[in-house]
């Protein structure tokens, strides 16, 4: 049986129209006005509403040892919470440690999402060391049809690379093909900053961001530019968070340097006083790249409406309050990370596009298109067109609500984002034309998902 969504404002980037689509054994077979179309068609009448593509989340974090613990979502809930808030396809870090074999880790986080998640997903491939069994571990990874790397500057000993492991993985992603991503900051400069701030007895929350300031995430990002410009590797920055990161990242791209940049909701909405709240409130907002100053908030969203900012993740870390609270005698036990993966498009469109921050075509663009066509999906995912998946959001621009971690699907005992109003949401979601969510609550099948296979493009 085919699926006709009646009536409804397609955006795209590009394009707004008023027209019709049909969906046919999951993709899309026709958009136009005044489709006619064969009996028994299941039949949505969108008049009113937005008609957008899927979105895609390029940044998540489902399963994830870290810190003494682990993240709370699975793919089962995780996924339902990616799709009430219109994400039908995300892209999950998979993040074995310098202590585990890469090629074991990469087939254990395929094995936690399969049969399990009710959107598409995909994985970027952490390479938290290089030695000898490296290159033909990440070759196989590769084949398997995960085409993108994530190297991390940060967490020394544990997930971090030295130079010479990144200048090693620049090489070898060159040769691949394959984007690298990376967690910008100095991994001996915020070791040596907690030590001292520890040392002066600051153990609260408040002291996370003076650990790791701007400047820190400002040297990585300039260091990682370094060492793609000289092994012509393409990079990825992800969850960039202040200005002076930013200058670093747009000084590098003007002297082409293939670099794009990613930031991520916190980070357009919330600011450093979050985490300086005392006690567990306080380490509810902590995540590294931290909350910044306020003063950074406007110029994120200046940046992304231009497009200097390729795209909008969440770096969805779910930890609840009782792993929080691992922190209680020291800010560097705190489990790092906001949850946000059901969030985001909703307060995307509300404090971007309802605000007049930013251009409805430049929304799709960041939260769908573009990762699309960085992360090699486009044109299956991120446009709504004949031959793409019919992974769609029908949204409610009218609709008036407010977050609570009494009313999400993320299994996790708080928001980051608690009481903020939220003016639009998705009223109907599909994935590859089944629907999955009506109105606020899945209704669809668990376990839909499946495993995007992605070939690299970037030689």
């Amino acid at each position: 049986m085919g699926l006709l969504i009646r009536n409804g404002e397609i955006v795209t980037v590009g394009a707004r129209e008023r027209a019709d689509i049909f969906v046919d054994d999951e993709t899309i077979t026709r958009v136009g006005r005044n489709l006619e179309v064969p009996p028994g068609t299941e039949i949505i009448d969108a008049s009113g509403k937005l008609v957008f593509p899927g979105f895609i989340d390029p940044h998540v974090h489902i399963y994830l040892p870290f810190m003494s613990t682990f993240a709370k979502d699975t793919h089962e809930t995780g996924s339902i919470a990616a799709l009430v808030g219109g994400t039908t396809t995300y892209i999950e870090m998979c993040c074995p440690n310098r202590n585990d074999d890469a090629l074991q880790g990469y087939e254990l986080w395929k094995s936690k999402a399969e049969g399990k998640s009710a959107c598409d997903y995909a994985f970027h491939m952490s390479v938290t060391k290089f030695v000898k069994e490296t290159p033909g571990q990440l070759r196989q990874v590769v084949a398997d049809g995960t085409s993108s790397f994530k190297i991390f500057l940060s967490y020394k000993n544990f997930f971090g690379v030295t130079d010479e492991e990144m200048y090693q993985t620049m090489r070898l992603a060159r040769q691949l093909g394959v984007i690298v991503t990376a967690h910008c900051e100095n991994a001996e400069l915020v070791a040596q900053l907690q030590q001292k701030l520890m040392s002066e007895g600051k153990t609260g929350p408040e002291w996370h961001e003076p650990s790791r300031p701007e400047s820190v995430e400002a040297e990585g990002t300039g260091r990682f530019a370094t060492f793609l410009e000289n092994t012509k590797a393409t990079g990825y920055v992800v969850h960039l968070s202040c200005e002076p990161a930013l200058k670093a990242a747009l000084a590098a791209k003007e002297r082409g340097v293939k670099l794009f940049i990613e930031s991520v909701i916190p980070h357009f909405l919330l600011d450093k006083t979050c985490a300086e709240k005392p006690g567990v409130e306080g380490m509810k907002h902590v995540m590294s790249p931290p909350l910044r100053a306020k003063k950074n908030l406007a110029v994120l969203w200046s940046a992304l409406d231009r497009g200097l900012i390729d795209t909008v993740g969440t770096d969805h870390c779910p930890f609840d309050t009782e792993q929080k609270l691992l922190g209680k005698d020291a800010f560097t036990n705190i489990p790092n990370g906001i949850p946000g993966i059901e969030d985001r498009i909703n307060l995307l469109y509300t404090y971007g596009v309802k605000r007049g921050r930013l251009e409805i075509e430049r929304f799709v663009d960041a939260a769908s298109t573009r990762p699309a066509k960085l992360f090699g999906l486009f044109p299956r995912k991120g446009t709504i067109a004949i031959g793409s998946d019919a992974d769609l959001v029908i949204y409610d621009p009218d609709y008036q609500g407010v977050i609570s971690a009494k009313s999400h699907h993320i299994n996790n005992d708080y928001s980051g984002f608690e009481g903020m109003v939220i003016e639009g949401r998705p009223s109907v979601v599909t994935v590859r034309g089944k629907v999955q969510v009506k109105d606020g609550k899945f209704v669809g099948e668990r376990g839909r998902g499946r495993m995007l296979k992605r070939e690299p493009s970037y030689f």
